[in-house]
């Protein structure tokens, strides 16, 4: 007899004398279940490791009212800014024309919950304003920097009017956002420029203390370290396609507020 016939048999009787192995049907199901579940991925249940961090950022704390600035330049000018006075240990992480150079970026905004600020300019910008428009929708905060980027110390005054009123008209068009933050393009402004700028109804005119360019923080002045109330700016180089992306200098900054034990702040509520 063929081996695969007395199986069979052999077979067939068991199951005639009642002696056929028996399995649960609950324990069944359990290893169907067993089978379709595969082990849970940490970096999935923890968004900050996703991202190159080896804890979560606090949560910055309730800031209090908003002081009322006053500018050093004269009476109804808004102040210039690199720094905000504070005792909470937050900082502010800034952003300028470029970010739509790396779409996950809007990624990780949501995911780590980042209150950046995004200073644009129109002409820089130019279509790629939906992508503004998906990180506004995850927290960003949208803020003026002129039309055309230009250099506006030494222009006239209603040069200077038409870049920074022209911009928020922009913005409050596109996204409905009232712009009162105000970047000059490559820190470069005047008293006229403040002029303008009040007129447009900006309240601060800021700039950063220290950059995140490559692989380092560059400081503009003062201690070369991170104090609470720092305003930083995260540099995207246009030019350097091999270096690291906005999301590996985001990430290189972020690791370094952590070991000075400071969180990012909303810098809206601040100034």
């Amino acid at each position: 007899m063929r081996p695969r016939r007395v199986a069979a048999v052999l077979l067939a009787a068991a199951l005639l004398t009642g002696c056929a192995p028996s399995v649960d049907p609950i324990e069944r199901l359990g290893r169907k279940a067993a089978q379709r579940v595969r082990p849970a991925d940490p970096a999935a249940e923890q968004p900050y490791r996703r991202w190159g961090l080896a804890a979560p950022l606090p949560a910055p704390p309730r800031p209090p009212a908003r002081p009322r600035l006053t500018g050093t330049a004269g009476p109804g000018l808004p102040p210039v800014v690199d720094h905000v006075r504070t005792s909470d240990k937050v900082v502010f992480l800034t952003y300028d024309d470029g970010a739509e150079r790396d779409p996950r970026f809007v990624d990780m905004v949501r995911e780590l919950r980042l209150p950046v600020s995004m200073f644009l300019t129109d002409r820089v910008v130019g279509p790629e304003y939906g992508h503004f428009a998906h990180l506004m929708s995850v927290g960003a905060d949208l803020q003026n920097h002129t039309l055309d980027h230009p250099s506006l110390r030494g222009l006239p005054y209603a040069s200077q009017r038409a870049e920074i009123c022209g911009q928020r008209d922009k913005l409050h068009a596109r996204f409905g956002v009232r712009a009162r933050l105000f970047r000059p393009p490559y820190r470069a402004f005047d008293r006229t420029t403040l002029r303008a700028a009040a007129d447009c109804g900006v309240s601060a005119v800021v700039l950063w203390r220290a950059s995140m360019s490559d692989t380092d923080l560059r400081f503009t002045h003062g201690h070369h370290g991170l104090r609470p109330g720092d305003i930083l700016l995260v540099a995207s180089d246009d030019d350097d396609l091999d270096g690291p992306t906005l999301r590996e200098r985001t990430t290189r900054l972020l690791r370094r507020i952590q070991e000075r034990g400071l969180t990012v702040g909303r810098l809206q509520d601040y100034l």
